[in-house]
């Protein structure tokens, strides 16, 4: 079973943490604890365990309160419920912007972030990462971002893709929006199944819950069941919403882990269309990692280009005329400028899409093939940026 602990750092009065700070005006994040001490001094805001916060745009006088959470994975061994109903209420709630859950022990293992709860495929990727691992959850994809920025995570797990529904379009916008750094990647095989109360069977259910995606995958073992189908915002979270409610009606679609960790039981499994479903995560950080010669490594870009003809064919050239392999190639209009107006003298005035294209490679950023295609490439791309270089995750 998942431990959970519980720390409330201590201050003044109700267990708050007051700071004050009338010079200062941005966030500081996490240091060490001597250049914590030195800085909160310095800056006169307070320092408490690993986290440091000064207050500079928000009421000087409103009370901060920080509360650390964590779900250790390495003691679940050999207490998996086979049928049984789970306390729910030990389970760790999502982390939340305004009330932030980590842990707050210089030995603690690597915390991961993940946007959903205990039980979703992202902590399955975040797991088979890092076996050891302690892992955060989040409402969104956003405050996992903001868990390792605030120094309550050392890494997030983001989903990128999958083989079944393509990119995901809006996990790139955050790679470009936040300034982590990608140093892993995690290919996970996904197995829906459906899940269930025990006791209940198959032919008593009247409605399936699960994330839309979920549902339409397994469009044609739902549609031979004759069931309704109810959306959800996370596969997991339909499994904790039937055992919480004891809903006996109604079955979920999720993962085996997930049916351990709420008491259900497995009706079945491999339920969606496509025998094989591969979803892709990426691994992010505060810091970047220093490639190393025993891997295979991959590099990540992201670049704009001015408009003209042969503009892109050329950008890709710089990668073909090294021999270096493109794995992936997306592309996505800039949002702060989502239209180019282009005077022509033949055909008049024109709009165009600004696009932002993103490149996978193969090679890592410590060869020179790599380092001459990127100068190279700077030469006319408008803009260009590394997200990161990381090992290629070749197991499933």
């Amino acid at each position: 079973m998942a431990v959970t602990t519980s720390l409330v750092v201590a201050g003044l009065a109700g267990s708050q943490l007051w700071c004050h700070s009338l010079r200062t005006r941005h966030y500081a994040l996490a240091l060490n604890r001597e250049k914590q001490l030195k800085r909160a001094h310095k800056c006169g805001g307070v320092c408490v365990g690993r986290f440091m916060r000064i207050l500079g745009d928000e009421n000087p006088w409103n009370p901060v309160k920080i509360v650390m959470h964590v779900v250790n994975h390495h003691q679940m061994d050999g207490d998996v419920s086979h049928g049984g109903h789970k306390d729910l209420g030990s389970l760790p709630k999502p982390l939340s912007i305004s009330d932030i859950v980590a842990a707050s022990d210089d030995s603690a293992k690597v915390r991961i972030s993940y946007k959903g709860i205990p039980g979703s495929y992202s902590e399955d990727a975040a797991l088979k990462a890092y076996p050891n691992c302690e892992t955060v959850s989040c409402n969104d994809f956003e405050e996992a971002f903001k868990a390792v920025e605030l120094w309550l995570a050392d890494k997030v797990v983001l989903p990128i893709e999958n083989t079944s529904g393509g990119s995901i379009h809006r996990n790139y916008d955050l790679l470009l929006r936040h300034r982590l750094h990608i140093v892993g990647e995690v290919q996970l095989a996904t197995n829906l199944s459906l899940l269930a109360l025990p006791g209940v069977r198959t032919e008593y259910l009247k409605r399936v819950l699960s994330h839309s995606q979920a549902l339409e995958l397994s469009d044609s073992f739902l549609t031979k069941l004759g069931v309704s189908r109810e959306n959800v915002d996370d596969p997991a979270g339909a499994a904790q919403i039937i055992a919480s409610n004891g809903l006996y009606d109604a079955g979920a679609i999720a993962s085996i882990r997930a049916a351990e960790i709420y008491g259900l039981n497995v009706l079945a499994e491999q339920i969606q269309d496509d025998s094989e479903i591969i979803s892709r995560y990426l691994v992010l950080a505060r810091d970047p990692i220093i490639p190393k010669t025993d891997k295979l490594f991959k590099t990540s870009i992201v670049f704009t280009l001015d408009e003209g003809p042969g503009v892109l064919f050329k950008a890709l050239a710089v990668f073909a005329l090294r021999d270096i392999n493109l794995t992936k190639i997306e592309s996505r209009p800039q949002r702060n400028r989502p239209l180019r107006v282009v005077d022509d003298s033949n055909t008049g005035t024109a709009k165009y899409f600004d696009y932002l294209f993103y490149i996978d490679f193969e090679a890592s950023m410590t060869e020179p093939r790599a380092q001459t295609a990127l100068g190279h490439l700077q030469e006319f791309a408008t803009f260009l940026r590394v997200l990161g270089c990381y090992p290629i995750d070749t197991t499933i």
